[in-house]
């Protein structure tokens, strides 16, 4: 299986079909895992596809394969990627990974200046929210909204998170913010700037040398002759 065998594009209404079995698959593989996700209906996900705020792939012969979508808190201040999820029978393909870029780029271009985070458990997301710019950070550093921590009370960590004020749980919070990747940017051009502009000083510099060096001779001969 290779990604090439897949359509990964971002869902509409002629998608609509696939919103219970993407809802079921969902909720199978928080049970297999031992934990709990943002209970989501058929119509909330089949929404998210006529907003054109979700990601669908599809098998090259019309399989439902994986599927994310968007989610917006604090007034379009957050946004969080969430229900990431593969077809069983197509894991391991690198999916998921696709996925996960393709939904990062249309809450880019739909959100621009949004704080994009997640929540998770799971090692694979993180290494990929890494690969795309997530940092590590504290709970206080997402949104505040009470809907979204609400959506965390069907989780079975549930208890835990309010026991700890909601300042931690088993999850590990992750942190898009591109304010902060605009500024290490401009750093890190500033940085090859000046080192740009050094190298040119020192090739000058040398040049000026060399050029002195070879005046010599011809100052000899000149001595010379005058001699």
């Amino acid at each position: 299986m290779i990604l090439q065998d897949f359509d990964i594009q971002v869902a509409s209404a002629k998608h609509i079909d696939f919103a219970q079995l993407i809802c079921d698959e969902m909720a199978e593989s928080a049970k297999a895992r031992g934990t709990g996700i943002a209970q989501r209906s058929s119509e909330y996900v089949a929404d998210k596809m006529l907003e054109g705020k979700a990601v669908i792939a599809l098998h090259r012969d019309g399989t439902w394969a994986g599927f994310c979508y968007i989610e917006t808190w604090s007034h379009g201040q957050f946004v969080a990627n969430s229900g990431l999820i593969v077809n069983p029978q197509f894991r391991k393909s690198g999916l998921a990974k696709a996925i996960k870029q393709e939904i990062f780029q249309l809450s880019r271009k739909k959100y621009p200046d949004a704080k994009i985070f997640g929540l998770t458990t799971g090692l694979a997301v993180m290494k990929i929210n890494s690969e795309l710019g997530y940092e590590p950070v504290t709970y206080s550093e997402l949104t505040q909204d009470e809907d979204f921590w609400a959506g965390c009370k069907s989780c079975v960590n549930y208890d835990i998170l309010m026991s700890k004020e909601r300042k931690n749980c088993m999850c590990t919070a992750m942190l898009f913010d591109p304010i902060e990747k605009q500024k290490e940017f401009e750093e890190k051009m500033k940085k090859i700037t000046h080192k740009a502009t050094l190298l040119e000083r020192i090739e000058n510099a040398i040049k000026k040398g060399l050029d002195r060096f070879q005046l010599v001779p011809v100052l000899v001969e000149r001595v010379k002759v005058k001699g």
